[in-house]
């Protein structure tokens, strides 16, 4: 790469991380300013993605469909759309994606809300059956003051939510202002070479890393642990030159509740996957995933029909979707043992708060090392809510939050630790949880041993993996989550 490309690059990608900084820091709930729950993104005038912040996997590799969505309603220089359909370039309702015009393309933000409606508060029910049960669905719509108060108006505390819509709208102000200066010095025919050539060599990096991968099939199978019983995925994955193909063929057909994907979220798992497999590096835009064709079946697990609820599909799914797709890789190169597969979701609230976060846990071990302990693993990327900024906001107490020491599996590397967190509610309200990994336990390789496997509790008693419940003053809500796999005997 040139030093001019270099620099138009960076300069590129510094809009979008500015972008992603300032709707962090304008956001009124804990799960966007404290957790970082969102992503940002530049686009081009095709809608291809050009630059990202280092934000959510499982929002990035989305954003693509979003985008396309919108250039369908033919933007103008001066709208701002608004979105959440999973069927539509979402992922799940509570994530809530603005797409504006720049001089030389489109600016993007996707931002998990902490409630958008629904028969739970916080909008991540455990036993949703429909979409519509899992809140509001936003088709893509131009974003105007009226639309604004009627979105709101459809949600639990709605000043929370205005708030963070207009920190979403602030950050793109930012992007438009960004992108003029940046054309204004370089000229608009310049950024879009630019952009041009960042797309090429992207997919001549991604396509150099798959073509060092040896040639063949490589097949893979695990399960989700869903309320009815194992859900099965399988996929086949074929090498060939300098390009792959992801079949899907032979997973379960779509789950009656929650944990259907999109295909969106499915391409987001497999992008993941491939970037981590052939240069992490590697600038990220759409030239990366041009090597890559996805097959998955209609109205299977991993590609539900449009009204299916999806609230677990892009949290616990799409974590299974890159264990099952490292399990296929292993068998031609070095990967880690499984992590801990599960974002641990926990949502809880009443008509006065929402509140939501996920929790870190061990990851697998490594070839060459131990798993970190801890630390959110695969399609999540957030940060844990500060006890304090817990505490001052919400009517809940934190009793505990350390290592469950002792939950990596064994090898001559170890697994990373998971951890434990308590958390005592002080007023009434109800609490939802979406995890997986309760009952099979992390995998080890190459004769390393498996994690722990996670835990929930209320009051001493157990909690199925996906539970919604009803919690009175001084209840104990307790998560012990899962440890990552060891590595070697």
């Amino acid at each position: 790469m040139n030093i001019q490309l270099q620099v138009l690059g960076h300069a590129l990608r510094t809009v979008a991380e500015e972008m992603g900084a300032a709707l962090i820091r304008s956001a009124f709930s804990a799960n966007i300013k404290e957790r970082r729950d969102c992503s940002t993104a530049l686009f081009d005038d095709r809608g291809r993605m050009i630059a990202q912040a280092e934000h959510i996997p499982v929002h990035l590799g989305a954003m693509p469909d979003a985008v396309a969505a919108v250039m369908e309603q033919q933007p103008s220089r001066t709208d701002v759309f608004v979105l959440n359909d999973p069927f539509a370039g979402g992922t799940h309702l509570p994530d809530i994606t603005l797409v504006s015009r720049t001089d030389v393309g489109f600016a993007v933000s996707r931002a998990h809300h902490a409630d958008v409606g629904g028969k739970e508060p916080g909008s991540m029910p455990a036993q949703s059956r429909t979409l519509a049960e899992e809140g509001v669905v936003i088709p893509p719509t131009r974003l105007d003051e009226q639309t604004l108060e009627a979105l709101v108006a459809q949600m639990r505390n709605p000043e929370e939510r205005r708030g963070d819509f207009r920190a979403q709208l602030a950050a793109h102000r930012l992007a438009g202002e960004r992108v003029t200066e940046l054309c204004a010095r370089r000229s608009v025919d310049l950024i879009r070479a630019a952009m041009d050539e960042l797309l090429a060599y992207s997919e001549r990096v991604v396509r150099a890393g798959i073509e060092r991968l040896p040639d063949g099939r490589f097949e893979a199978t695990d399960v989700l642990e869903a309320l009815e019983g194992e859900l099965a995925l399988r996929v086949a994955v074929t090498v060939d030159g300098d390009e792959l193909e992801v079949d899907f063929a032979g997973t379960a057909a779509q789950h009656p509740g929650n944990l259907n994907c999109p295909l969106s979220v499915t391409r987001s798992a497999t992008y993941f996957v491939v970037r981590c497999l052939t240069d992490p590096d590697v600038p990220a835009s759409a030239g990366t995933f041009a090597p890559v064709r996805i097959v998955a079946p209609q109205g299977s697990l991993v590609n539900a029909e449009p009204g299916a609820a999806v609230a677990g599909g892009n949290v616990e799914t799409s974590c299974r979707i890159v264990d099952l797709l490292f399990r296929a890789f292993a068998e031609a190169v070095p990967v880690p043992a499984q992590g801990q597969g599960t974002m641990n979701n926990l949502t809880l609230g009443n008509d006065r708060f929402t509140y939501y976060e996920t929790l870190g846990g061990g990851q697998g071990a490594c070839p060459d090392g131990d798993g970190p302990s801890g630390v959110h693993v695969t399609m999540s990327n957030t940060l844990t809510t500060p006890v304090e900024a817990l505490e001052l906001a919400y009517p809940l107490r934190v009793g505990r939050h350390e290592l469950r020491l002792g939950s990596g599996g064994r090898g001559r590397h170890r697994g990373g630790d998971g951890v434990v967190r308590e958390l005592e509610v002080l007023e009434a309200c109800r609490a939802s949880i979406l995890s997986d990994r309760r009952t099979h336990r992390p995998a080890g390789a190459h004769g390393g041993g498996p994690g722990a496997p996670g835990h929930n509790l209320l009051n001493g008693s157990d909690l199925p993996a996906k539970a919604t419940v009803e919690l009175a003053p001084g209840d104990v809500l307790r998560i012990e989550t899962p440890g990552g796999g060891g590595f070697g005997s």
